[in-house]
């Protein structure tokens, strides 16, 4: 079956870096674009980054542009968040998520397949 595994999170000051990786096994990977989402308490899933399957378009929140990158081994079936300049308004739960569909990157419902997420904290 489809597995996304999350890994890379932890605890960090403001400032600091992280670099999520997402793992994808059961699927032909070079199908799928993939995003990276997060979810604070309280708070609505938000879209963070996306990538398409070739790596040809990459698409990121206003939030996050210009400190955070997106990118995918295909090789690898993995997909990397490189976090820059954590801020503590991006504390939440990350996760990546896998869809074959032409629809818009950022909405999750576009979206098949899900990891279990990985908790990001940046403290101040």
């Amino acid at each position: 079956q489809v597995q996304l595994v999350e890994s890379g999170g932890g605890l960090v000051q403001a400032g600091d870096s992280l670099r999520l990786s997402c793992a994808a096994s059961g699927l032909t990977f070079t199908s799928y674009k993939v995003g990276w989402f997060r979810q604070a308490p309280g708070k609505e899933r938000e879209f963070v980054a996306a990538i398409r399957r070739t790596a040809a378009g990459t698409y990121y929140a206003d939030s996050v542009k210009g400190r955070f990158t997106i990118s995918r081994d295909n090789a690898k079936n993995t997909v990397f968040l490189q976090m820059n300049s954590l801020k503590p308004e991006d504390t939440a739960v990350y996760y990546c998520a896998a869809s074959t569909r032409a629809a818009v990157a950022t909405t999750p419902t576009n979206y098949d397949y899900w990891g279990q997420g990985t908790q990001v904290t940046v403290s101040s």
